[in-house]
């Protein structure tokens, strides 16, 4: 096709506006748009971030013309193969700064200079790259406080806007998509794409921003940004939510939280190793396994561990394929603390069934919860069930939203069904499962476990 053809290699920037790698393809030349389904991040993906990658690979294709291009295989070979196809000189794409993400990057450059091409990174997924915010001795952070205060005086580029006129180059073949989603998973989608990120963004910061800092934590509230899953997919980026922020109490707030998704992309760009391994290795703690840790375990994942903040919040999982943030922090840390079961097998349940799980967040998240991270919470704090649904559900209503035997139970009492009047708890409600555990005796257990460690 000649020297003036550009490969875009689209990951997880998957939007025409505000993409700096893509601006640099159509300076390049005419302009093939490429994704690659890769097995190895297929693999721990679930049917719900399966159906939404595909949908929204299916409004991408839409906004690029039906020009997109779907290969599958080992990516190092298939972008070989399309840039030799099409005759590209260059292939461009936004900085990947995860273990596996650099890895295959590395095989992808050398692949293509063995033919005289070229990889080129331009932009990553984040406000600030991994590796840009440094002490001042040019180390990296290890705690979130100073590299937040850091990232906000640095600052991060404006954004850039579509480019004009791309001319894309259509009529390239694609591989069939090699997973389909099931219908249950497609059913409870939310929208999807470049388009409905910025709906949403616009009904956040129109809406819910004004109250965030106070409500964020509120699962019975609608009021988080719902902006997660377009983020880990790029549908919209986070220069672009920052730059329409003001200075509100909310603002700021939400900031912060923007903040953490790059401090712990850059905690994971120096440590990679901590996709499994604690962050801090003296908390390496005793964990159960066996039958018994095992049959806890599937309790906790169905939903019928008998604390009806966490049933709820795990068959929220199942259902929507989403958890508020509050409830995944009392979730994780009921698995980890009353259950005492690795962090590591509740964040690989937590990946396989979200449809906005990031490696990055996920991980460091339960490290945080477990006690093993930066900035952990101490190991002997321990959220009590109980207290953290009357606290944050203080009408129940999260809970009678997700766990619907317990639809009965009027107002707070739902948090601790079996302590009210023999008369509540009867009907529909008898079929909810008993605790599986004490939790003041588990909360022992685990103080105990943290002083032998």
């Amino acid at each position: 096709m000649g020297d003036d053809v550009a490969v875009m290699w689209f990951r997880r920037d998957l939007r025409v506006g505000d993409n700096p790698a893509l601006v640099a393809a159509a300076e390049a030349g005419r302009v093939v748009p490429l994704f690659v389904h890769d097995d190895v991040l297929a693999r721990p993906s679930g049917a719900n971030r399966v159906a939404y990658l595909h949908a929204t690979l299916d409004s991408l294709a839409a906004d690029v013309g039906g020009a997109l291009v779907e290969r599958t295989g080992v990516p190092s070979k298939v972008v070989r193969a399309v840039a030799a196809e099409v005759g590209a000189s260059v292939v461009l794409a936004a900085e990947d700064f995860g273990p596996y993400g650099r890895g295959r990057d590395d095989a992808t450059r050398q692949a293509l200079a063995g033919d005289g091409r070229l990889l080129r990174f331009v932009g990553s997924p984040y406000a600030v790259a991994p590796g840009t915010v440094k002490t001042r001795s040019g180390t990296p952070f290890k705690v979130f406080t100073p590299f937040s205060q850091m990232w906000r005086q640095d600052g991060w580029d404006d954004p850039v806007a579509a480019p004009d006129g791309v001319r894309w180059v259509r009529g390239v073949g694609s591989d069939p998509r090699p997973e389909t989603p099931s219908p249950e998973a497609t059913e409870g989608l939310p929208p999807v794409g470049e388009h409905a990120a910025w709906e949403a963004a616009e009904q956040f910061l129109s809406e819910r921003i004004g109250a965030y800092k106070e409500d964020r934590n509120r699962p019975d509230l609608d009021r988080t940004s719902r902006l997660s899953p377009h983020l880990k997919f790029g549908t919209i980026h986070p220069r672009q939510l920052l730059a329409l922020l003001g200075d509100s109490a909310g603002a700021t707030t939400f900031a912060t939280e923007l903040a953490w998704r790059d401090f712990y992309a850059d905690v994971l760009a120096q440590r990679p190793d901590t996709v499994h391994a604690n962050f801090v290795d003296s908390m390496d703690v005793r964990w159960d396994t066996g039958d018994a840790a095992d049959e806890r375990f599937e309790a906790w994942t169905a939903g019928r561990t008998g604390f009806p903040i966490v049933d709820a919040g795990m068959r929220q999982l199942l259902a929507e394929g989403w958890m508020h943030n509050r409830v995944r922090m009392i979730t994780a840390s009921f698995l980890v603390k009353d259950l005492h079961i690795d962090w590591r097998r509740g964040a690989a349940w937590f990946m396989r069934h979200l449809f906005d799980g990031d490696v990055a967040s996920n991980t460091h998240g339960w490290q945080w919860t477990a006690g093993t991270g930066t900035d952990a919470a101490p190991f002997f704090r321990v959220f009590n069930p109980a207290l953290q649904g009357r606290r944050f559900d203080p009408e129940g209503d999260y809970v009678r939203r997700h766990v619907p035997e317990l639809r009965s139970i009027p107002g707070k009492a739902v948090h601790e069904p079996r302590t009210g009047a023999d008369d509540l708890f009867s009907g529909e409600a008898s079929s909810y499962p008993a605790p599986i555990v004490d939790h003041a005796a588990e909360r022992d257990e685990a103080l105990d476990r943290y002083r032998q460690r």
